[in-house]
């Protein structure tokens, strides 16, 4: 059991500083080649800093684990919109731009709820996950067709030698592949040596893999990049349900047990990501007081779990 935990934490680990240098190497190579904040958030950003949990359900595929599959992008997701929102408000105050709230606040509440259809019947099959990933690709390609490309993503942290970013994401990558694995593997293991409910050791990574997002967040808006923020936070929130489960079931199909406890703390997250949304179409800018109260909406997943 011990061992199980060490190299769950070192899985974890793996995951968060390979994520991390992914995100700076990606960040770097799009300002090398002068990609727009928008455009780096809801793309190179959001999905490079989801590759833990894209490479979590791909083994989680292979190994027959969809319950903590799932439960892994409902805690992540979970703590994007709660965590991740409320503590960049406390940073800085948080504009999510009226018109681009239908595209990003829609494709997220969205891409939840074809998650949560799609593993209401207890199995997330192959050919659910090719359509879930081909949603993915409808939604980027929405988001791409109404960005403003006149904001040049310049003067953001990364690695901006284009060679040695190059060799960063490669190294990142290799990380986050070997973290997923021994998460996947000696989480489940940990899980059963200690009776402790699959889904609850997947909320649990969840939130920590969810820490280069919130990282990435906090860093944009000191940096005067809320576009990076908004579509980091947004972006990786329709990333996760859609293309991180939906490539993980077209790797192996995803069963899941405990479907009723899945859905529960799955509506939480679907009900406090609509409320954020709600707040941003009344109030476009969310400020320090109000980000206090959304990240502790986090505190009541636990519960449901």
């Amino acid at each position: 059991m011990l061992v199980s935990l060490v190299l769950l934490v070192v899985g974890l680990v793996a995951l968060v500083y390979g994520a991390d240098r992914v995100v700076d190497a990606a960040s770097g190579l799009a300002d090398h080649f002068g990609v727009s904040a928008l455009f780096v958030g809801v793309t190179v950003v959001a999905v490079g800093s989801s590759v833990p949990e894209i490479a979590t359900t791909a083994y989680a595929g292979l190994y027959n684990a969809g319950t903590l599959a799932v439960g892994h992008v409902v805690g992540s997701a979970t703590s994007q919109i709660t965590l991740g929102v409320g503590l960049v408000a406390v940073v800085s105050p948080l504009t999510v731009p009226r018109e681009r709230l239908p595209a990003y606040g829609g494709g997220m509440l969205a891409a939840m709820a074809v998650m949560l259809y799609a593993a209401s019947s207890g199995t997330i099959g192959r050919a659910e996950g090719v359509i879930m990933c081909v949603l993915y690709v409808g939604f980027l390609a929405l988001v791409v067709d109404r960005a403003d490309f006149a904001d040049r993503a310049t003067d953001h942290d990364g690695i901006h030698d284009p060679r040695k970013a190059a060799v960063w994401l490669a190294c990142g990558l290799a990380l986050v592949l070997l973290g997923g694995h021994l998460l996947v593997t000696e989480g489940r293991a940990f899980a059963l040596a200690v009776g402790v409910p699959p889904y609850l050791v997947g909320v649990v990574t969840g939130l920590g893999t969810t820490i280069p997002e919130i990282a990435v967040a906090l860093q944009a808006v000191r940096a005067d990049e809320a576009g990076i923020a908004v579509g980091t936070l947004f972006g990786s929130n329709v990333t996760d349900p859609l293309f991180s489960l939906g490539f993980g079931a077209a790797v192996g199909v995803l069963h899941v047990a405990h479907v009723q406890r899945v859905l529960l703390a799955g509506g939480y997250m679907f009900a406090v990501s609509a409320g954020v949304v709600a707040f941003f179409a009344v109030h476009p800018t969310m400020e320090r007081r109000t980000g206090l109260l959304v990240a502790a909406l986090y505190l009541p997943a636990f519960i449901l779990v």
